[in-house]
Protein backbone atom coordinates (compact mmCIF):
# COMPACT_ATOMS: atom_id res chain seq x y z
CA UNK A 1 0.00 0.00 0.00
CA UNK A 2 0.96 3.64 -0.37
CA UNK A 3 0.23 6.49 2.06
CA UNK A 4 -2.83 8.64 1.55
CA UNK A 5 -2.06 12.09 0.15
CA UNK A 6 -0.66 14.63 2.62
CA UNK A 7 0.86 18.10 2.66
CA UNK A 8 4.51 18.50 3.67
CA UNK A 9 5.82 21.36 5.80
CA UNK A 10 9.41 22.09 6.87
CA UNK A 11 9.24 25.02 9.32
CA UNK A 12 12.24 27.15 10.25
CA UNK A 13 11.49 27.50 13.96
CA UNK A 14 9.82 25.55 16.73
CA UNK A 15 7.15 28.23 17.01
CA UNK A 16 6.29 27.79 13.33
CA UNK A 17 6.02 24.05 13.83
CA UNK A 18 3.67 24.58 16.77
CA UNK A 19 1.54 26.95 14.68
CA UNK A 20 1.08 24.26 12.02
CA UNK A 21 0.20 21.64 14.63
CA UNK A 22 -2.32 24.01 16.20
CA UNK A 23 -4.27 24.12 12.92
CA UNK A 24 -5.09 20.43 13.39
CA UNK A 25 -4.74 17.24 11.36
CA UNK A 26 -0.92 17.27 11.43
CA UNK A 27 1.76 14.83 12.58
CA UNK A 28 5.41 15.41 13.44
CA UNK A 29 8.09 13.80 11.26
CA UNK A 30 11.57 13.34 12.75
CA UNK A 31 13.19 9.98 11.96
CA UNK A 32 10.04 8.51 10.44
CA UNK A 33 10.93 4.91 11.36
CA UNK A 34 7.65 4.48 13.23
CA UNK A 35 5.49 6.99 11.37
CA UNK A 36 6.20 5.97 7.78
CA UNK A 37 5.05 2.34 8.21
CA UNK A 38 1.87 3.62 9.88
CA UNK A 39 1.25 5.88 6.89
CA UNK A 40 2.07 3.12 4.39
CA UNK A 41 -0.49 0.80 5.99
CA UNK A 42 -2.96 3.69 6.16
CA UNK A 43 -3.37 3.25 9.89
CA UNK A 44 -2.90 7.01 10.06
CA UNK A 45 -3.95 9.67 7.54
CA UNK A 46 -2.68 13.07 8.69
CA UNK A 47 -3.36 16.00 6.41
CA UNK A 48 0.10 17.48 6.98
CA UNK A 49 3.53 16.17 7.98
CA UNK A 50 5.62 18.66 9.93
CA UNK A 51 9.33 17.92 9.36
CA UNK A 52 11.34 19.01 12.43
CA UNK A 53 14.69 17.56 11.41
CA UNK A 54 16.31 20.93 10.71
CA UNK A 55 14.85 22.99 13.53
CA UNK A 56 17.61 24.79 15.45
CA UNK A 57 18.36 23.38 18.88
CA UNK A 58 16.53 20.09 18.45
CA UNK A 59 19.73 18.28 17.45
CA UNK A 60 21.49 19.08 20.74
CA UNK A 61 22.90 16.30 22.89
CA UNK A 62 24.54 17.46 26.09
CA UNK A 63 24.98 16.89 29.82
CA UNK A 64 23.73 19.90 31.78
CA UNK A 65 23.18 20.13 35.55
CA UNK A 66 23.46 16.40 36.05
CA UNK A 67 21.08 15.50 33.23
CA UNK A 68 21.59 14.10 29.75
CA UNK A 69 19.37 16.19 27.47
CA UNK A 70 18.50 14.66 24.09
CA UNK A 71 16.82 16.90 21.52
CA UNK A 72 13.90 15.69 19.43
CA UNK A 73 15.97 15.45 16.23
CA UNK A 74 18.88 13.49 17.74
CA UNK A 75 19.26 10.08 16.10
CA UNK A 76 19.37 6.95 18.20
CA UNK A 77 22.66 5.96 16.59
CA UNK A 78 24.15 9.32 17.64
CA UNK A 79 23.13 8.67 21.24
CA UNK A 80 24.45 5.12 21.05
CA UNK A 81 27.91 6.31 19.94
CA UNK A 82 28.21 9.55 21.92
CA UNK A 83 30.64 9.76 24.88
CA UNK A 84 27.99 11.81 26.70
CA UNK A 85 25.78 8.73 26.94
CA UNK A 86 28.23 7.21 29.43
CA UNK A 87 26.61 9.49 32.03
CA UNK A 88 23.43 7.37 31.73
CA UNK A 89 24.68 3.74 31.46
CA UNK A 90 21.20 2.25 31.14
CA UNK A 91 20.64 3.98 27.79
CA UNK A 92 23.87 2.53 26.44
CA UNK A 93 22.81 -0.97 27.48
CA UNK A 94 19.35 -0.68 25.98
CA UNK A 95 20.20 1.00 22.69
CA UNK A 96 21.61 -2.06 20.85
CA UNK A 97 18.23 -3.76 21.35
CA UNK A 98 16.30 -0.93 19.67
CA UNK A 99 15.45 -2.29 16.21
CA UNK A 100 18.43 -2.68 13.90
CA UNK A 101 21.46 -0.46 13.35
CA UNK A 102 20.03 0.86 10.08
CA UNK A 103 16.81 1.91 11.82
CA UNK A 104 18.73 3.54 14.67
CA UNK A 105 20.64 5.59 12.10
CA UNK A 106 17.37 7.38 11.25
CA UNK A 107 15.13 6.87 14.26
CA UNK A 108 15.14 9.35 17.14
CA UNK A 109 14.96 8.81 20.89
CA UNK A 110 12.11 11.29 21.31
CA UNK A 111 10.30 9.71 18.37
CA UNK A 112 10.35 6.33 20.09
CA UNK A 113 8.94 7.91 23.24
CA UNK A 114 6.22 9.72 21.28
CA UNK A 115 5.26 6.56 19.36
CA UNK A 116 4.81 4.75 22.69
CA UNK A 117 4.83 1.18 21.43
CA UNK A 118 4.19 -1.13 24.43
CA UNK A 119 7.17 -3.30 23.43
CA UNK A 120 9.59 -0.39 22.94
CA UNK A 121 12.74 -0.24 25.03
CA UNK A 122 13.28 3.52 25.42
CA UNK A 123 9.95 4.41 27.10
CA UNK A 124 10.72 1.76 29.73
CA UNK A 125 14.25 3.11 30.26
CA UNK A 126 12.88 6.64 30.62
CA UNK A 127 10.27 5.47 33.14
CA UNK A 128 12.81 3.47 35.13
CA UNK A 129 15.21 6.40 35.44
CA UNK A 130 12.57 9.04 36.17
CA UNK A 131 13.28 10.99 32.99
CA UNK A 132 11.37 14.12 31.99
CA UNK A 133 9.85 14.80 28.57
CA UNK A 134 9.79 18.44 27.45
CA UNK A 135 6.85 19.66 25.33
CA UNK A 136 6.20 22.92 23.49
CA UNK A 137 2.76 24.15 22.49
CA UNK A 138 0.76 27.35 21.95
CA UNK A 139 0.58 27.81 25.73
CA UNK A 140 4.34 27.57 26.14
CA UNK A 141 6.66 24.86 27.43
CA UNK A 142 5.81 22.17 29.94
CA UNK A 143 7.45 19.05 31.31
CA UNK A 144 5.90 15.64 31.87
CA UNK A 145 7.39 12.86 33.98
CA UNK A 146 8.21 9.84 31.81
CA UNK A 147 6.14 7.59 34.08
CA UNK A 148 3.07 9.69 33.27
CA UNK A 149 3.93 10.37 29.64
CA UNK A 150 2.66 7.10 28.12
CA UNK A 151 -1.06 6.84 28.83
CA UNK A 152 -1.87 3.72 26.79
CA UNK A 153 -0.79 1.73 23.75
CA UNK A 154 0.69 4.25 21.31
CA UNK A 155 -0.97 7.03 23.30
CA UNK A 156 0.83 9.79 25.21
CA UNK A 157 0.22 12.98 27.17
CA UNK A 158 1.18 15.10 24.12
CA UNK A 159 -1.72 17.31 23.01
CA UNK A 160 -2.48 17.54 19.29
CA UNK A 161 -1.02 21.04 19.16
CA UNK A 162 2.16 20.16 21.06
CA UNK A 163 5.61 19.05 20.02
CA UNK A 164 8.13 16.96 21.97
CA UNK A 165 11.33 19.03 21.97
CA UNK A 166 13.60 17.01 24.27
CA UNK A 167 13.91 14.35 26.94
CA UNK A 168 16.11 14.70 30.03
CA UNK A 169 17.62 11.67 31.74
CA UNK A 170 19.21 12.02 35.20
CA UNK A 171 22.87 11.05 35.18
CA UNK A 172 23.91 8.02 37.19
CA UNK A 173 25.12 8.60 40.73
CA UNK A 174 27.79 6.82 42.72
CA UNK A 175 26.48 3.65 44.32
CA UNK A 176 23.94 2.91 41.58
CA UNK A 177 23.78 -0.20 39.43
CA UNK A 178 21.75 -0.91 36.31
CA UNK A 179 20.45 -3.84 34.33
CA UNK A 180 18.65 -4.35 31.04
CA UNK A 181 17.46 -7.48 29.22
CA UNK A 182 14.75 -8.60 26.84
CA UNK A 183 13.65 -11.72 25.01
CA UNK A 184 12.58 -11.53 21.36
CA UNK A 185 12.16 -14.18 18.68
CA UNK A 186 14.97 -12.57 16.68
CA UNK A 187 17.24 -9.64 17.31
CA UNK A 188 15.39 -6.47 16.39
CA UNK A 189 11.93 -8.01 16.78
CA UNK A 190 9.44 -6.68 19.30
CA UNK A 191 10.21 -7.90 22.81
CA UNK A 192 8.07 -10.68 24.26
CA UNK A 193 9.17 -9.43 27.68
CA UNK A 194 11.85 -7.05 28.91
CA UNK A 195 13.11 -5.22 31.98
CA UNK A 196 15.11 -2.13 32.82
CA UNK A 197 16.29 -1.84 36.42
CA UNK A 198 18.08 0.63 38.65
CA UNK A 199 19.45 -0.33 42.09
CA UNK A 200 20.87 1.75 44.92
CA UNK A 201 21.58 -0.07 48.16
CA UNK A 202 18.63 -2.36 48.82
CA UNK A 203 16.19 -0.12 46.92
CA UNK A 204 15.37 -0.89 43.30
CA UNK A 205 13.19 0.40 40.49
CA UNK A 206 12.02 -2.01 37.81
CA UNK A 207 10.30 -1.09 34.54
CA UNK A 208 8.77 -3.95 32.54
CA UNK A 209 7.86 -3.68 28.86
CA UNK A 210 6.25 -5.89 26.25
CA UNK A 211 3.88 -7.32 28.87
CA UNK A 212 1.22 -4.62 29.19
CA UNK A 213 -0.16 -1.66 27.23
CA UNK A 214 2.59 0.63 28.58
CA UNK A 215 5.76 0.39 30.68
CA UNK A 216 4.94 -0.91 34.17
CA UNK A 217 7.10 0.52 36.97
CA UNK A 218 7.51 -0.99 40.41
CA UNK A 219 9.73 -0.03 43.36
CA UNK A 220 11.20 -2.94 45.31
CA UNK A 221 13.24 -3.62 48.44
CA UNK A 222 15.92 -6.25 47.87
CA UNK A 223 15.91 -8.22 51.11
CA UNK A 224 17.86 -11.04 49.46
CA UNK A 225 19.67 -9.60 46.40
CA UNK A 226 20.77 -12.94 45.01
CA UNK A 227 19.08 -14.26 41.88
CA UNK A 228 17.73 -17.29 43.74
CA UNK A 229 16.45 -15.12 46.56
CA UNK A 230 14.77 -12.73 44.15
CA UNK A 231 12.95 -15.32 42.04
CA UNK A 232 9.93 -15.72 44.36
CA UNK A 233 9.54 -11.93 44.44
CA UNK A 234 9.91 -11.41 40.70
CA UNK A 235 7.71 -14.38 39.83
CA UNK A 236 4.91 -12.95 41.97
CA UNK A 237 5.49 -9.51 40.49
CA UNK A 238 5.35 -10.89 36.95
CA UNK A 239 2.06 -12.67 37.64
CA UNK A 240 0.65 -9.36 38.82
CA UNK A 241 1.74 -7.04 36.04
CA UNK A 242 1.65 -9.20 32.88
CA UNK A 243 -1.79 -8.57 31.42
CA UNK A 244 -1.19 -8.80 27.69
CA UNK A 245 -3.17 -11.45 25.83
CA UNK A 246 -1.34 -14.47 24.52
CA UNK A 247 -0.57 -14.73 20.82
CA UNK A 248 1.26 -16.98 18.35
CA UNK A 249 4.59 -15.97 19.89
CA UNK A 250 3.81 -16.69 23.52
CA UNK A 251 1.03 -17.05 26.04
CA UNK A 252 0.47 -14.72 28.96
CA UNK A 253 1.93 -17.35 31.28
CA UNK A 254 5.02 -17.73 29.11
CA UNK A 255 5.63 -13.99 29.13
CA UNK A 256 5.20 -13.92 32.91
CA UNK A 257 7.82 -16.66 33.30
CA UNK A 258 10.22 -14.77 31.01
CA UNK A 259 9.72 -11.58 32.97
CA UNK A 260 10.27 -13.28 36.31
CA UNK A 261 13.57 -14.80 35.18
CA UNK A 262 14.86 -11.62 33.51
CA UNK A 263 13.89 -9.42 36.46
CA UNK A 264 15.63 -11.61 39.05
CA UNK A 265 18.78 -11.88 36.95
CA UNK A 266 19.07 -8.17 36.18
CA UNK A 267 18.22 -7.02 39.71
CA UNK A 268 20.92 -9.31 41.13
CA UNK A 269 23.41 -8.09 38.53
CA UNK A 270 22.60 -4.44 39.17
CA UNK A 271 22.94 -4.94 42.91
CA UNK A 272 26.44 -6.39 42.45
CA UNK A 273 27.36 -3.47 40.20
CA UNK A 274 26.05 -0.95 42.71
CA UNK A 275 28.08 -2.54 45.49
CA UNK A 276 31.26 -2.12 43.43
CA UNK A 277 30.65 1.44 42.23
Amino acid sequence: MKPAAFAYCRPDTVDEAVDVLARGDAKVLAGGQSLVPVLAMRLGRPGTLVDITRLPGLDDLSVVDGQLEIGAAVRQRTVERSPSTASVPLIGRAMPFVGHRELRSRGTVCGSLAHADPAAELPAVAACLGATVVLRGPRGERSVAAREFVTGPMTTAVDLDELVTAVRFPAARAGEGFGFAEIARRHGDFALAGVAVRVRGDAAVLAAFGVSDRPVVRELTLDDPTEAGLRPVTDALASEIVDTDGDAHGSRGYRARLLGVLAARELARAHREAACS
